[in-house]
């Protein structure tokens, strides 16, 4: 249908009215875009905080007698990965967290602080609470010199074995701490609820030197410098067993990443 003259003018008024309307406030042809823009300064997106790597369930765990990885922790390390925390530790440029497990141990322990102290390191020491209720000064010694200290449960035992009780007493009984690493990283949902329960956060690790094999210092100084990366966790042990390769491994490697530029902070436990 052809509309008059006239018409036609009036229709175009309005279109071209509408139009001038919608320029001056584009906001409200979009519904959405006050969101977008609200979400960060200048109407940009905030940048995603950079994540430490506590919440990933990467350590070859184990069996009883070694620290490999347990059937039932490949199974739940999916679900695993789901529930656990992460920290927001920030750009640290290059930082290395340095983690010793299994102590402490007065003949081993006491090494590895001096050698911690020779490069002005500082580390995390994940504890068993039967070791730290036996040496209690070493507990105090090691925090007395700046290192953070982590529960590793009472008695190192694989907790998804364990009835839900036995689980709740293993990781009550343990030290004190904002942190935990459940042994051989046997691990899944209900124990980090567990964890959480008792104020912990579950903290594995980016690099496993496999020092409880005892393949040799050189082996071991080579698995530090291999995954060495700002942020890395790297998982040594203090007690045991006989660590004077862990020792002679780690003397050698800080001297080395120091030459890099790293630092190593403990971690906020």
């Amino acid at each position: 249908m052809t509309l008059p003259p006239g018409k036609l003018f009036l229709v175009a008024a309005i279109l071209f009215g509408a139009a001038l309307a919608q320029a001056a406030n584009p906001s409200a042809a979009s519904p959405s875009s006050d969101r977008q823009l609200a979400s960060g300064p200048a109407g940009r997106v905030p940048a995603k905080p950079i994540q430490s790597k506590f919440s990933k369930f990467s350590k070859p765990g184990s069996t009883k007698a070694g620290h490999r990885t347990t059937a039932a922790g490949r199974k739940n390390q999916r679900t695993a990965s789901t529930t656990a925390d992460d920290w927001t530790l920030g750009n640290d440029g290059k930082v290395i967290y340095l983690t010793f497990d299994d102590g402490p141990q007065p003949v081993f322990t006491p090494k590895v602080l001096t050698v911690l102290a020779r490069h002005q390191a500082k580390a995390t020491f994940f504890v068993l609470g039967k070791e730290a209720a036996a040496h209690p000064e070493l507990v105090e010694t090691t925090r007395g010199q700046g290192h953070s200290i982590g529960n590793h449960t009472w008695d190192h035992p694989m907790l998804t074995h364990l009835t839900p009780k036995r689980v709740h007493e293993e990781i009550f009984s343990g030290v004190k701490s904002k942190c935990f690493r459940p042994p051989y990283r046997d691990t899944n949902p209900a124990v980090a609820k567990v964890a959480a329960a008792n104020h912990q956060r579950q903290v594995l690790w980016d690099v496993d030197t496999n020092d409880w094999e005892k393949p040799g210092a050189a082996r071991i100084e080579r698995e530090i410098l291999r995954g060495a990366f700002p942020g890395a966790i790297i998982l040594m042990h203090d007690g045991g067993g006989n660590r004077t390769q862990t020792v002679a491994a780690l003397d050698r490697a800080l001297t080395q990443l120091r030459a890099r530029g790293f630092t190593f902070r403990a971690l906020p436990c």
